[in-house]
């Protein structure tokens, strides 16, 4: 079974998880990502449970509001 949590990219904050047998990369959208876009989003740890970095409401409105915060490396930690 594939385990993939979502976690926000600059909070750190859980933003959901799917436990399931059944879910593919390609179900999920991966496939259709760069090997760049890959690197920096998704991460595997040796159990094959997939990491996904994504950005939470949150930040995404902290960001929006205040674009200069994206030129900080960890802006919202």
């Amino acid at each position: 079974m594939m385990a993939i949590t979502y976690v926000c990219r600059h909070c750190r904050a859980f933003q959901g998880r799917i436990d399931s047998s059944v879910i593919t990369e390609e179900k999920l959208g991966f496939d259709s990502l760069t090997p760049e876009e890959r690197k920096d989003i998704i991460a595997y740890d040796l159990n094959g449970d997939v990491m996904v970095k994504v950005t939470c409401d949150h930040c995404r409105e902290a960001l929006e509001a205040h674009p200069e915060l994206s030129l900080l490396a960890n802006p919202l930690q």
